[in-house]
């Protein structure tokens, strides 16, 4: 009785190639990551846009020091952990090329809400902590123009 393994080829090899992005999805780094750090298409780059974006991300309770939102693509960011980033220190890695950013500080203040936030918006290197080749992590810290 010969089997036709034809199917069975064509299921696993098409599991091989859904399975990364479901895994990105499920990994809960990940996401925290891309909420607080990831818009895609910001409006204003200004103090009030710090100041919706941060209350609309959850980043206000208490009033988080610095955010930095990166703008562009999720692709892009994910490459900075393969070949588009270079080891930066033990454990980060760091684009090699600029991302638009929005940086977002507390103007102190009150740790509690309301609270209010100067935006200062360029183009910079990122460094990122990443794991099974996603960000998980944003190192504020450091600025490489």
């Amino acid at each position: 009785m010969a089997m036709n393994l034809g199917p069975l080829l064509l299921v696993f090899v098409l599991g091989l190639f859904a399975t990364p992005p479901v895994l990105a999805q499920n990994n809960p780094r990940y996401k925290k990551f891309l909420t607080q750090h990831y818009d895609a298409n910001p409006t204003g780059r200004d103090n009030r846009y710090c100041e919706s974006k941060m209350n609309e991300r959850h980043l206000t309770s208490p009033c988080k020091d610095v955010n930095t939102f990166i703008h562009g693509k999720t692709n892009d960011i994910k490459a900075v952990c393969g070949e588009e980033g270079s080891p930066y220190g033990e454990n980060f890695r760091i684009s090699n090329s600029p991302f638009q950013v929005t940086t977002c500080k507390h103007r102190g203040g009150s740790p509690r809400p309301p609270c209010r936030y100067r935006a200062s918006s360029g183009s910079r290197r990122i460094v990122i902590a990443c794991e099974n080749g996603l960000p998980v992590h944003l190192d504020e810290s450091v600025i490489i123009v």
